[in-house]
């Protein structure tokens, strides 16, 4: 009860599922929850891309604004492609549902794989970045930023299982702040550039060393670390059935909304970073030295680092609402356990919700918070979902033919094209830093969705009653009682027992001849007739005995069945119980696998 209440206290009390549709977003809610992962990019995106040009001196940071607009020009693409995507698979499923009705099974297994291994990711990059914000601002945390970080990954989880709308709720505040934060650091920061008063930041010392030539490879490889500007774009693409209605409609504009937001912020902090010449450093991020070479150390500065900690801590919401939804899809196709296709108390995909939090929080500890150690697994499986997502759509428009549609099927070619090269880019520039991890677990999720689903296929094909004909008879009944005494939770089970079978045998195992002598005198006056078996144990165990026993009377009473009652007496607290032998529990899991028997527990509750 107490357990109860307090899941009641955390997480609400249950919804009906006729209040489903009042669950739905609107679209201003609906950007807070999609599109904070998106937006949240913006708090690293530049900062990735400076840690590689400053490898070449303080002269490659100028190129900085056009590996910037290089990517937001692709940010348009991708966003297009996605549009039309929402518009044409109104129910949701984003790349997976796409993959799965144009490409086939295992490409959109693939990208199932790869979407969730992203969404685990976001968990994690977002948590770990917020927490590098927090200590930027507070450098005395930087020693508990991996405990901060499981903190927040378990405070997420608890609010997204209070249901979409009350979480939706809890992050459009700081969504939004965060948005106006940054927007009125770059109108006053572009005021300060055109009136003459933003001045350069003072290069260190380190930065004026150029450890690299700038080559092609090395500008590719700025790219690619940039792109972690696009993660997160597909979310809403997911997420399409969670809008009010018209819900393509709805979502469509959502993610132009989105579109437009992030790619005016990423190319505004790429423009003002290049011009205060900020440099990366230890302790403190791009956002964090920005910010205070345009306001100062001031309230400003203090709004634009919290709105920051607070927006990427949020942005694993993001994830949150689509591993869940897509972790269902797969699970309803047969390819991940099938609890994760329910719908819990809250409406809400509680499992799939749980999962990715205890997952996130184990990366988290794996690698200590570290953003930039997590972000090189993080663009490999998002450009791989964009490219076959994209590619699957263009089968589609070749295959439909509808209106215009070589110009859809235009659109998504380029975007297909395009995130391919991309994508092999990232694989080239970030396989030796990491990105390999991905590159081998993806081939193992996709090999894990098949072991799931040829289960699931054999045992449906186990229970099928096609071609079945009858079960066989069962002649005879036997009933089996294991104890360890004689005392009234015995009692009970044996007639329980007895209602079952006239057949019914009480088996104690001796472990203590004395004790046996004292367990038949018992037996003389409560047994009521019935049999009792003593097996010896020459070596105190209980188990092994007992199921000799029971596998020898199983080998000779074929089509018989045979049932094991179990007595149990229950203490009255749970912290009673462990003060008592747990030897029926280790039977029962001795037996409850083995074919010929049906195991039953007969409990009686004691009182307090």
């Amino acid at each position: 009860m107490a357990a109860l209440n307090l899941r009641r206290l955390l997480i609400g009390n249950p919804l009906a599922t006729s209040e489903a549709h009042h669950q739905r977003l609107t679209k201003v809610k609906a950007l807070a929850v999609f599109a904070s992962d998106a937006l949240s990019s913006n708090a690293y995106a530049t900062e990735e891309i400076l840690l590689v040009l400053v490898l070449a001196g303080a002269g490659a940071l100028e190129i900085s604004v056009e590996v910037a607009v290089a990517i937001a020009a692709l940010l348009v693409i991708v966003g297009a492609s996605y549009y039309q995507i929402i518009r044409s698979y109104p129910h949701g499923g984003g790349t997976y549902i796409v993959s799965k009705d144009n490409l086939g099974t295992l490409p959109s297994l693939v990208a199932g794989a790869a979407l969730l291994i992203d969404y685990l990711l976001t968990v994690a990059v977002s948590i770990a970045a917020g927490v590098a914000a927090l200590f930027s601002w507070l450098p005395f945390l930087l020693p508990y930023r991996v405990p901060l970080a499981v903190a927040a990954v378990a405070i997420i989880t608890i609010i997204n299982l209070r249901g979409v709308r009350e979480s939706a709720s809890v992050f459009a505040v700081p969504t939004y702040i965060f948005v106006i934060s940054i927007f009125s650091m770059l109108a006053f920061g572009l005021l300060r550039y055109v009136t003459g008063t933003l001045h350069p930041l003072p290069l260190p010392e380190e930065a004026l060393r150029a450890d690299q030539a700038i080559t092609l490879f090395f500008v590719l490889r700025a790219f690619s670390a940039g792109c972690t500007a696009l993660t997160g774009i597909e979310a809403i693409a997911d997420g399409v059935p969670a809008f009010r209605k018209p819900e393509s409609v709805n979502a469509g504009r959502t993610l132009i909304a989105m579109i437009l937001i992030l790619g005016t912020m990423f190319i505004g902090i790429s423009v003002l970073a290049s011009h205060l010449q900020i440099v990366p450093r230890e302790g403190e991020t791009v956002l964090s030295q920005m910010a205070a070479g345009i306001f100062g150390r001031g309230l400003p500065y203090v709004v634009v680092q919290v709105a920051t900690a607070f927006i990427l801590l949020l942005a694993a919401n993001t994830a949150f609402a689509d591993f869940p939804r897509l972790s269902s899809f797969i699970a309803r196709d047969g390819y991940l356990p099938r609890p994760l296709g329910n719908l819990g108390d809250r409406l809400v995909f509680s499992n799939g919700i749980m999962l990715l939090g205890g997952l996130a929080a184990l990366l988290l500890v794996a690698f200590r918070g570290d953003t930039h150690a997590l972000l090189p697994l993080y663009a490999i499986g998002v450009f791989l979902c964009f490219t076959l997502s994209q590619a699957g759509m263009v089968v589609r428009w070749f295959r439909l033919r509808g209106p215009h549609w070589h110009v859809l099927a235009f659109i998504n070619g380029l975007g297909a094209v395009v995130t391919l090269v991309v994508l092999g880019v990232i694989v080239l520039t970030r396989f030796t830093h990491g990105g390999w991890i991905v590159v081998v677990l993806i081939p193992l999720i996709v090999g894990m969705f098949y072991q799931i689903h040829r289960h699931y296929v054999r045992t449906a094909a186990q229970l099928s009653l096609e071609d079945y004909g009858a079960p066989p008879r069962i002649h005879h009944h036997r009933v089996i009682v294991p104890i360890a005494g004689v005392h009234r939770g015995v009692l009970h089970a044996l007639n329980y027992a007895r209602t079952l079978s006239d057949d019914v045998t009480a088996v104690y195992v001796e472990t203590d001849p004395a004790e046996t002598e004292r367990i038949r005198a018992k037996w003389e006056r409560w047994g009521d007739g019935m049999r009792l078996e003593v097996l010896k144990s020459e070596y105190r165990s209980v188990s092994e005995p007992l199921i000799a026993y029971l596998d020898r009377i199983e080998a000779c009473q074929r089509n018989d069945i045979i049932t094991v009652v179990m007595p149990q007496f229950l203490a009255s607290r749970w912290w009673h119980q462990i003060l008592h032998n747990q030897t029926a529990l280790l039977v029962r899991l001795a037996l409850v696998f083995r074919r010929g028997f049906v195991v039953t527990d007969v409990p009686y509750r004691l009182k307090d």
